[in-house]
């Protein structure tokens, strides 16, 4: 008889569940967002300063503002996925309206006389990264889902099958029982068990036992082979990677700033994929054969992240700012919690056999885990045309190699590949704005390159803005538009099933902002 810990849902080892390089990549990309001055220019702002977007770039931008500012940023985010499933295209459009951006800065001259001639203080806070995103992919594959679940009950996570009694039910047990069993006792185990478990005869007969007198014997699938699989994957996200900034700056004989900034981020992700298969195969002379299958999963990914950042403006002549920053890897400790379910609509020589079910209705939660993202250096140019506008250039270096899971000791062989096919990267932002009396015009462009050593896992991304503001005095009314366009593959399941979908995934945003000064 087995022991179960009633209502505990905290399993002990995470990492059978397979945090990877996708978690790592999702917390290190950003978007460009904040100030529409900012965005207006592609964010090319890191030896400018005086906007609050800016400081987040390079904290020592804080100490160009003259007055006490306090700004506002509404954003309304579009993106427009294109997916190429083996030939069939498909579209899908998800539009959300955030606030990307609030905060404000206080600014203190030195009364007495003094080389230090101003201090700068600053609260900001920027919507990083907006994860509403919707993907759809469908087309006619060449291989079965089965081998998703086939996988796993073959191979384990030692190389070997899974042992029949953690797939078997015993008299009475329910498929929530069983399946809370082996996610809080089985170790590294717990998850490719749970995989098997769902799919065995019992549960949804998809995969069935080789000699069900060998209580360690392999698997088999019960999907045919050489079909064709009209397969959809249904792939949609919501939530956001918000920081909060804590920056303080001080300047020297209008000659050279420096600044520090103290991130504090928070993490809120949902993910609800839905895999449906159907395959075109007539039963002639199986007594048992899978015709279609439904596999759900809804993870939901929470948790907080600490980073620092330093940086200095300096200014040789009245018209050159040169820029220079650090942004420290952002430490990340995340929670996952995931619920899973599987159907699957078999036929034998009798004809249809009604859909069968495997629903735990258990939401796992499992223990917390590290990512430490990528930091970066960056180096900035800027010319100030007097009163009439500037033109300003960035080049950022980031580490990816510095991305990694932790404990270190868990996520080795994971961390060993996100070394293999991550490479470092360079992104490159130019930006303009020119003023005609109360208005201002800005343009901007920017390109990012590709993480990934093969370049198209994620492809190099480039965009293009614009944007427009006027000055009423103490108040100002700024707009931006701005527009990206990257390639990238998505990868349905880790192992068994590799197959994947191409995106082109055009992103548009536009920015109003609203600043005071006081």
């Amino acid at each position: 008889m087995r022991n179960y810990f009633i209502k505990i849902l905290l399993v002990s080892s995470i990492y059978s569940f397979g945090q990877n390089i996708n978690d790592a990549i999702r917390y290190s990309q950003t978007d460009l967002s904040g100030t529409a001055r900012f965005t207006g220019m592609s964010g090319a702002f890191g030896a400018l300063g005086a906007d609050l977007s800016a400081v987040i770039l390079n904290p020592a931008g804080s100490t160009f503002f003259n007055n006490n500012h306090a700004g506002i940023t509404l954003r309304n985010f579009n993106v427009n996925n294109n997916a190429n499933y083996f030939g069939t295209k498909n579209s899908e459009i998800k539009s959300s309206l955030d606030i990307s951006q609030a905060g404000g800065v206080f600014v203190f001259e030195n009364a007495k006389k003094s080389d230090w001639s101003k201090i700068a203080v600053t609260i900001n806070y920027e919507s990083t990264a907006n994860f509403d995103n919707q993907v759809i992919s469908k087309g006619v594959g060449n291989y079965s889902v089965g081998n998703y679940f086939l996988s796993y009950a073959n191979t384990g996570n030692n190389g070997n099958p899974i042992p029949l009694e953690f797939v078997t039910r015993l008299p009475n047990e329910s498929i929530g029982e069983l399946y809370e069993y082996l996610g809080t006792n089985l170790g590294n185990q717990s998850f490719a068990a749970q995989q098997a478990m769902l799919a065995y005869y019992g549960q949804s007969y998809i995969i069935d036992a080789t000699d069900l007198s060998n209580p360690n014997s392999s698997y088999f699938s019960l999907v045919p082979t050489g079909a064709n699989y009209v397969q959809k994957n249904e792939f949609e996200s919501t939530g956001f990677n918000g920081k909060l900034t804590l920056n303080g700056a001080i300047q020297y004989k209008d000659f050279i700033s420096f600044g520090l900034n103290i991130n504090s981020h928070f993490v809120d992700y949902t993910q609800i994929t839905t895999f449906t298969e159907r395959n075109d195969y007539v039963n002639t002379n199986l007594d048992y054969t899978v015709r279609d299958i439904q596999f759900n999963n809804e993870l939901y990914t929470y948790g907080t992240g600490i980073s620092v950042q330093l940086g200095t403006i300096i200014k040789p002549v009245k018209q050159l700012r040169i820029g220079l920053s650090y942004q420290s890897p952002t430490w990340y400790r995340l929670n996952d919690e995931l619920t899973q379910s599987l159907s699957a609509q078999s036929i034998n020589l009798n004809g249809e056999i009604p859909r069968e079910y495997a629903d735990p209705g258990v939401t796992l939660v499992y223990e917390p885990y590290k990512v430490r993202t990528a930091g970066n250096f960056s180096g900035s140019l800027a010319y100030i045309f007097g009163k009439k506008g500037v033109l300003s250039f960035d080049c950022i270096y980031k580490n990816q190699d510095g991305i990694k899971l932790g404990p270190k000791s868990d996520f080795s062989s994971e961390n060993d590949y996100i070394t293999d096919v991550l490479k470092n990267t360079f992104d490159f932002r130019l930006g303009g704005e020119y003023k005609i009396q109360k208005f201002s015009l800005r343009g901007g462009y920017r390109f990012e390159e590709s993480p990934y050593e093969n370049g198209r896992t994620i492809g190099d991304l480039t965009g293009y803005s614009g944007g427009i503001g006027y000055n009423f005095g103490k108040i100002k009314l700024d707009a931006s538009y701005v527009y990206s366009q990257r390639f990238y593959d998505q990868q349905f399941f880790t192992q068994g099933f590799t197959d994947y979908s191409t995106v082109n995934s055009k992103n548009h945003s536009i920015s109003t902002t609203v600043t005071f000064e006081f």
